[in-house]
């Protein structure tokens, strides 16, 4: 099925058995792909979280230590994920704010990638956004381009960062790469049934903010909009990706 913008709609059936979302801050995966992660939760697949920084740079409170603010993130993003259905979290610890997509990045990533062995990897896209500039952070751009490079070459190639081979980390090909906040998105998902869920686990990263009603409201807009691009009826919530094929 598609929609009058030739978005093509996601169905159950193609579900992966294994999937990795990475992610630049704690609550970008619940922004950019909540709803989503909890169909596939729901449908049986296996969904770990590779989030870059602690985001130890959020919040407005002058007086907090930065080091507790990124234990407060971590609990709360950790929070959000059960909320999701996802149990495995890891967090590289990169300094927020100040991430560039460095060959030490892309290692670390593919090494992520050679663990887990997913089938799908959800990341942000590494293209600006000229629409709305808060879905172009150079944190996402950053860990976009690194996590692009990771899926292809650094994970397949037995030759990219020599050291994974010498943790016993085998290539791995990812099959398919859905990009967030993509300049041309091609695949929706519709969350209508599980933005409940998705509005949940944001509300968790409360050091944040995320669990104010204006915010909740131009949420819920951004998914109307989606789901009107991708021609579905009028009350109908979705969140969109460029996916590219990779194997």
């Amino acid at each position: 099925m598609s929609g009058p913008s030739s978005l093509r709609l996601w169905s159950p059936e193609e579900r992966p058995d294994r999937v990795l979302v990475i992610c630049a801050h704690p609550d970008d995966v619940d922004f950019g792909c909540g709803g989503t992660v909890a169909r596939l939760t729901s449908a049986g697949a296996g969904v770990r979280y590779c989030i870059v920084t602690d985001g130890e740079a959020g919040g407005s409170d002058r007086q907090q230590a930065r080091g507790e603010m990124a234990a407060v993130r971590r609990a709360e993003q950790l929070a959000a994920a059960e909320a999701l259905g996802v149990h495995q979290v890891e967090f590289l610890g990169y300094p927020d704010g100040r991430v560039v997509a460095s060959l030490e990045l892309r290692r670390d990533l593919a090494r992520v990638i050679r663990s887990w062995r997913p089938e799908l990897v959800i990341a942000p896209s590494p293209e600006r956004s000229w629409t709305t500039i808060f879905a172009s952070h150079p944190d996402h751009l950053a860990v976009g381009e690194a996590a692009v490079d990771a899926v292809y070459p650094d994970s397949r190639n037995p030759f990219a960062h020599p050291e994974l081979l010498e943790e016993g980390l085998e290539p791995h090909t990812v099959g398919a790469l859905w990009l967030m906040a993509a300049p041309a998105p091609n695949l929706a998902v519709e969350v209508t049934e599980s933005f409940d869920r998705k509005l949940l686990a944001l509300a968790a990263h409360r050091s944040q903010g995320t669990d104010d009603p204006e915010l909740t409201a131009r949420v819920a807009d951004w998914a109307r909009g989606a789901a009107a691009r991708a021609g579905l009826p009028e009350g109908r919530l979705a969140e969109v990706f460029q996916a590219v094929v990779t194997g």
